[in-house]
């Protein structure tokens, strides 16, 4: 007996399965906001060297800025003028991290590292809590996740220091990323085959659903800490929901806890209105059903590497998943690059998301999977190129181009997601996915250091990200293609010889 035949008799896709999609929608709708969060809160406004006789007493008043500058600041013995400290424009901002612990000039570098070190804690966050939910379960992991980073992410907010405010944005990244890992595994292992893709593509939604909403909290709450808190208490909803978050049942039968998966599998059945078919399933009878992976040896992180094509197949994707998640949040992290208004900016870029995403849907199944993503990812390398030769003074049609690259940043993002998944043979699947997710992460995490080399060359971010995307569709062209095809289901599969290869790929 298959889990699959079980969801087959009591519904793969009922009112118990969209039950799970709703409230997994609410509780991934702050991680987005908390991801967009330093656009915000560690902006750099408008802002000039405090002057004490002028701002103090005005006795200056007349003079220009210039001759303020040179009458009232003394130099440094390198010839650079002293600084009593900065004046910032709140006309947009209330206040900024960045103005409350003056990180401009020389410190600018540290409202980048900011953002750094929130996805370090994401990387290994994905990593940690996929170990522990298949340990201790995916409920219990959930509900750990939901309290523990509210709790970081509204501690943050109380920081009086830029080394306090590091080390808590760190643990509210690491808390926080379980809410997708755990939230995601439940869906895909409560919803059967056949909408597998709909649910993967709508739950990409919840994403883009939070980046948009986070434009209206930014815009209302211009407060750097108040705007933290406001995004980070919809966590409640999670709390709130998470009674009637199920377990996955496979995951209770796969370690032996027969009498509670079968009083999951009776709930989703009474919800789905199907429990007259769930008679002949008894408890006992649970024990019968086989997940191949789990009955045979223990796979691990180092078979992706310890045969040739499955060696080739990780770097190849590991580099796609890198090369996406660097260009697609170069440009998600870039809002004021381009000379707009931040949150005019910040909404056009989530409200690109939608028709990349929508896209995909049509395209996945008309011409493949490769040609998508290699399609995606060669049009997010040309917008990115175009861009570098259109003048700064252009803000409009630099932003315009910008947003259809991120259009097809995001297409290209929800196709590697599907895409490697169906790739990677289902005794290592699980493992292959976590692998490219944690690369990804680093890529996040090294996006907003990218942009701080325009102090270098001020194209040379521009060139790196449209490298990256570039680097990421070579590497899809030597994919092989997966729709309509059977999928690997061991790693002799794709290593075995031409013959036996064609079988699973044609």
């Amino acid at each position: 007996m298959k889990f699959e035949a079980i969801l087959a008799d009591i519904g793969g896709f009922g009112k118990f399965q969209k039950m799970i999609i709703a409230i997994n929608f609410m509780s991934r709708f702050t991680l987005p906001c908390h991801f967009l969060l330093n656009n915000f809160i560690a902006a750099i406004p408008a802002h000039h060297c405090r002057i004490p006789s002028v701002d103090s007493e005005g006795i200056f008043g007349n003079l220009s800025l210039a001759d303020m500058f040179t009458i009232s600041i003394p130099l440094e013995d390198d010839g650079t003028r002293s600084s009593y400290g900065w004046v910032y424009d709140n006309t947009t901002f209330k206040s900024t991290m960045t103005a409350e612990w003056d990180l401009v000039c020389d410190k600018r570098s540290r409202t980048k590292a900011s953002a750094t070190v929130f996805f370090i804690g994401v990387m290994f966050g994905a990593l940690t809590f996929g170990s522990l939910s298949d340990r201790f379960g995916r409920r219990i992991m959930l509900l750990t996740s939901y309290l523990s980073g509210m709790l970081f992410g509204l501690a943050s907010a109380f920081s009086v220091s830029f080394l306090m405010f590091g080390v808590l944005r760190f643990l509210t990244g690491f808390c926080m990323t379980g809410i997708v890992i755990v939230s995601s595994v439940l869906c895909v292992e409560w919803v059967d085959i056949e909408h597998r893709k709909l649910v993967g593509i709508f739950e990409n939604f919840s994403w883009t659903f939070g980046s948009i909403t986070f434009v209206a909290f930014a815009y209302l709450v211009t407060d750097w800490r108040w705007l933290t808190i406001s995004v980070t208490l919809p966590v409640i909803l999670g709390i709130i929901t998470w009674r009637w978050m199920p377990e996955s049942a496979r995951w209770l039968i796969a370690n032996g806890k027969l009498e509670e998966a079968h009083l999951c599998l009776v709930k989703c059945a009474n919800m789905n209105g199907t429990e007259t078919l769930l008679q002949r399933i008894q408890p006992e009878t649970l024990s019968s059903v086989v997940v191949t992976e789990q009955k045979g040896r223990v796979y691990s992180y180092l078979d992706l590497i310890r045969t040739p094509k499955m060696r080739r197949l990780s770097l190849t994707t590991g580099v796609i998943w890198f090369s996406n998640a660097v260009a697609f949040y170069g440009i998600t992290f870039n809002i004021s690059g381009f000379g707009l208004n931040a949150y005019l900016t910040q909404l056009l870029y989530s409200s690109a998301e939608v028709p990349g995403k929508l896209s995909i849907y049509f395209l996945l199944d008309r011409i493949g999977r490769k040609r998508t993503q290699v399609g995606m990812l060669m049009m997010l390398a040309i917008s990115l190129g175009i861009n570098m030769v259109i003048p700064k003074e252009m803000s409009r049609m630099r932003t315009a181009v910008a947003i259809i690259g991120k259009v097809f940043a995001s297409g290209s993002f929800g196709t590697t997601i599907l895409y490697s998944s169906e790739l990677f043979p289902t005794v290592v699947r699980q493992n292959g996915m976590g692998y490219n997710s944690s690369l990804a992460r680093m890529g996040v995490a090294i996006a907003p250091l990218i942009l701080l080399l325009d102090e270098i060359w001020q194209q040379l971010p521009q060139l790196i990200l449209c490298l990256s995307a570039a680097l990421g569709a070579t590497m899809a062209s030597t994919l092989s293609e997966t729709r309509n095809r059977c999928l690997p289901e061991t790693i002799e599969d794709v290593e075995g010889s031409v013959q036996a290869r064609s079988s699973f790929w044609l």
